[in-house]
């Protein structure tokens, strides 16, 4: 008897459509799996066949051959136990083939027939919309997830036998509601900017990066406070719209660092060690997954100590600052990552970290070469698209007792306000934009948002020249300057806004 049901398995960061045929026939006792699958998916044999016994039903040994279509897609993960398990005791009779239409099923089996939750509640969810199922059956806590989507009814199980009495009609499910995915992670304390003492000029870089979505690099000496301003920059932005919550839950949901649960409400933080490859920061392997640039989507990456990170995965992050996303190429597909982040990077100023020291407690001890060959770690087409580059001096021991400086939460009250007028000018402007920050403008935006008076573009042209900028620098300079006119209220470039801006263009190569 041959019986059939749908499931889907991740694929990048979406999930692609898998039909699991079943056919049981007279022969040798064994189940035979095909279908370019894993090892994971090609042990859920034993899972499957130990889940459905120990749910009180009885399989009579008989051959049995699994396909799992289409063919020439790889099938990876536990995602495929359930689907599995129902085709096949819908092809031994103990369901009608008709329970099993126009549905999806996911979710990983127990020995005990208990269901484990799969990662990529949306993803699957979207899948099932898209192959216009009517309902989707899911464990607990990825059902929780995938209802965010909205568009079909999504039904969580918690046992084998109890999916098989719902699709009998015997004891039907109620439809999973939304409410349970919203409110995550509300809980959990951010650090505040007040805990950072000093850094007047640091802080108001920051709250510029923050209020405009621009890349940012700190230089300057080790204990100066670098890291600790730069894990302060989430509690500055505002939470994740829906449609970035649902993107963002998305991805992190597929690469399989959070448990399924609800949707993500706040920005990630990505700080990856400085040893990370590049296929971990930007995303790949055999089957690609997304990398620490795609993990930061809509929010924040993190690189410490820069100059110790690799060459190559480095120059590979150049293609996401640019353009938002990151391009995989496989033998068997082109993937496509989405990658628009804030990029945050600390660097001491030579390798020892006291080149330049103000104070003259600490004398540098590296050889000029040495501190050119310590900067050279860093090209110069990758500082060329950091926005700003600020120096972070020693903290005094007067500026460590001082009293604490703007909280978060203040700061937090202009970047919102200088975001939302972004938003309202980009949304005004038609057609011309796709991003809601000034970061994110193209050569056209530029042209449109960014237009100096006379004077301004006296004093671009004089920098132009005294700093040997190039075009992308220039165009960067302007981004910055509309962010500085949007936190002072202002709807046109100041000649102020233009002077600050151009004095973050500070060379670190």
């Amino acid at each position: 008897m041959l019986a059939r049901t749908n499931a889907a398995t991740p694929w990048g960061i979406d999930a692609r459509l898998v039909q699991v045929e079943v056919d049981v026939r007279n022969g040798l006792p064994g189940m035979h799996l095909v279908g370019l699958a894993d090892v994971a998916v090609r042990e859920s044999r034993e899972r499957v066949r130990s889940a459905i016994k120990n749910c009180g039903f009885e399989l009579p040994p008989r051959a049995v051959v699994v396909n799992l279509a289409p063919a020439d897609l790889r099938k990876e993960g536990n995602h495929l136990d359930l689907a599995i398990a129902l085709a096949l005791l819908a092809a031994h009779g103990h369901l009608p083939q008709e329970c099993l239409e126009g549905r999806l099923f996911n979710g990983e089996l127990g020995l005990d027939g208990r269901l484990r939750p799969v990662r990529g509640g949306l993803a699957l969810a979207e899948c099932a919309r898209e192959a216009a199922a009517q309902e989707i059956v899911l464990p607990p806590s990825t059902a929780r997830e995938a209802v965010a989507l909205g568009g079909l009814d999504v039904v969580a199980v918690e046992r084998l036998d109890e999916a098989v009495r719902h699709l009998l009609g015997l004891d039907r499910l109620p439809v999973v509601t939304a409410g349970v995915a919203l409110g995550h992670e509300a809980g959990r304390e951010m650090p505040d900017l007040s805990e950072v003492r000093g850094q007047g000029a640091a802080k108001r870089a920051l709250e510029v990066a923050a209020a405009g979505s621009h890349n940012v690099i700190f230089v300057g000496p080790p204990g100066s406070g670098k890291t600790m301003l730069a894990r302060r920059l989430p509690g500055l932005l505002p939470p994740l719209a829906p449609a970035e919550a649902l993107a963002v839950t998305k991805i992190h949901s597929l690469s399989g660092n959070r448990p399924p649960s609800g949707l993500m409400r706040r920005r990630p933080f990505r700080s990856p060690h400085a040893g990370t490859s590049a296929a971990g920061l930007i995303g790949g392997g055999s089957i690609p997954r997304p990398g620490e640039a795609s993990l930061a989507h809509h929010g924040v990456l993190f690189l410490d100590e820069l100059p110790e990170f690799r060459r190559d995965a480095l120059e590979s992050l150049r293609q996401p600052l640019e353009e938002g996303f990151v391009s995989v190429v496989r033998s068997r597909a082109r993937l496509t990552f989405p990658a628009r982040f804030a990029l945050v990077a600390a660097m001491n100023p030579c390798m020892c970290g006291h080149l330049g020291d103000l104070r003259g407690r600490f004398q540098c001890r590296c050889a000029p070469n040495l501190v050119e060959r310590y900067r050279s770690r860093i090209s110069g087409p990758l500082l060329d698209r950091i926005d700003l580059h600020v120096e972070v001096p020693a903290v005094t021991l007067k500026e460590l007792r001082s009293e604490p400086g703007e909280s978060s939460a203040d700061v937090a009250v202009r970047v919102a306000a200088a975001r939302n007028r972004q938003q309202k000018r980009h949304s005004k402007a038609g057609g011309g934009e796709s991003t809601t920050h000034n970061a994110g403008l193209s050569a056209e935006g530029v042209r449109r948002h960014c237009a100096l008076d006379l004077s301004a573009q006296r004093l671009l042209d004089s920098a132009f020249e005294r700093l040997g900028l190039s075009a992308r620098a220039v165009h960067r300079i302007l981004k910055v300057s509309r962010t500085l006119a949007d936190l002072a209220g202002r709807d046109r470039i100041a000649s102020a806004d233009l002077a600050e801006a151009i004095q973050y263009r500070r060379n670190v190569g």
